[in-house]
């Protein structure tokens, strides 16, 4: 089986992947980069490397490089995909794949026209919960699937404090309900259209951002099945062991299952249906999913979608979500974005539409 090299761009939250990297068969790492040398140097002397670059080009320029993993600040990530496209490279980037559509049109032009594959880090599917749970959709156990409902509930007021989060295109939703979204449109991927509401708290407000931070939405899919989508992000929670940040919860003809971060825990109700939900826990995994301080890093996650991104390759599969489904979930979000703004129901197809979009 082909192994596969990766550069690194992005040292911030690259210091998940460069740990997913170095502990994976499949895998060996070519270079790291960030504008910032400091950190760079820190990152060389935590993982023992023997070099690193601050220039992205001369990443792009190494023909050594397979696979370059972007985990910079979102709304860079639409030019350093391009970039990395045209340099002949394969894509892992984090979620969310952009901040808007504006550039959608252009990397899917450059993705054709290479025959590169972009893969979306959609972390939360590769969660061990997470994916016991699909494991157990696919077999059927929930029966026919009813409705969805997720969530990703948490106090990230400390994320106002980066910088470049009060720059022009932060989003509480594309930084932090993607995650909540995507497993929702994992379930029922032919959603056609949202309606929600939202509002932005003074806790947003009082740092000069307009965005909204509290948001519920209903997602209806194609066939009639619809998905309820919540999110809070600036106020106070109940704590994990309450309400875990993220969880998603199917329910079905036969069945009834929950998932959930960052708990390692799995309740189902299959058949005979009981009273009370079975409880599954996968405690023995904590530390390959938490390499790091506290429970705030995804390496385990990221060493999951990389593995299944290289034998995917190597079986000539192409790994997903890819660009095209990474697209259209952002279809879905704008869509969100605009019944917020308006008011009303809005359909996914009409904001593809309206991009001169057509990512199927």
């Amino acid at each position: 089986m082909k192994k596969f090299t990766m550069g690194v761009l992005g040292l911030g939250e690259g210091r998940s992947i460069i740990s997913a990297v170095q502990n994976s068969e499949l895998w060996e790492l070519g270079n790291i980069c960030d504008l910032n040398e400091e950190l760079c140097k820190e990152r060389c002397q935590e993982f023992g490397l023997d070099g690193y670059t601050t220039e992205y080009q001369n990443m792009l320029d190494d023909e050594s490089i397979d696979v370059i993993g972007i985990y910079t600040p979102d709304q860079l990530h639409a030019a350093h995909i391009k970039m990395a496209l045209e340099a002949g490279k394969h894509i892992i980037c984090t979620k969310p794949l952009m901040v808007d559509l504006d550039e959608a049109g252009a990397l899917l032009e450059a993705q054709k026209r290479t025959g590169k594959t972009v893969f979306v880090g959609q972390s939360s599917r590769y969660f061990e919960p997470a994916r016991r749970q699909r494991q157990d959709f696919e077999e059927g156990r929930l029966g026919e699937l009813i409705t969805v409902e997720t969530h990703y509930i948490s106090d990230s007021r400390w994320f106002l404090d980066r910088e470049w989060s009060r720059r022009k295109g932060f989003s509480w939703m594309y930084n932090f309900m993607i995650h909540a979204v995507d497993l929702a449109v994992w379930y029922l991927p032919e959603v056609e259209e949202v309606y929600g509401l939202g509002t932005a708290s003074e806790n947003t407000r009082e740092r000069g951002i307009q965005a909204p931070d509290t948001m519920k939405f209903l997602l209806k899919n194609k066939d009639g099945r619809f998905a309820g989508v919540n999110g809070v992000y600036a106020a106070p929670t109940l704590g994990s062991a309450v309400e875990q940040s993220i969880s998603c919860t199917l329910r079905g003809t036969k069945g009834i299952s929950r998932a959930g971060y960052p708990k390692l825990q799995y309740y189902t109700n299959f058949q005979p249906v009981q009273k009370t939900a079975q409880l599954h826990e996968y405690n023995e995994l904590h530390d390959y999913f938490f390499r790091f301080e506290a429970e705030t890093h995804h390496a385990g996650e990221y060493q999951n979608y990389i593995e299944q991104f290289a034998r995917d390759m190597n079986e000539g599969i192409t790994p997903k979500p890819d660009l095209k489904e990474g697209i259209r979930t952002l279809a879905v979000m704008e869509a969100m974005e605009q019944s917020l703004r308006l008011g009303i129901p809005v359909k996914v197809s009409q904001v593809l539409a309206d991009r001169n979009l057509c990512p199927d």
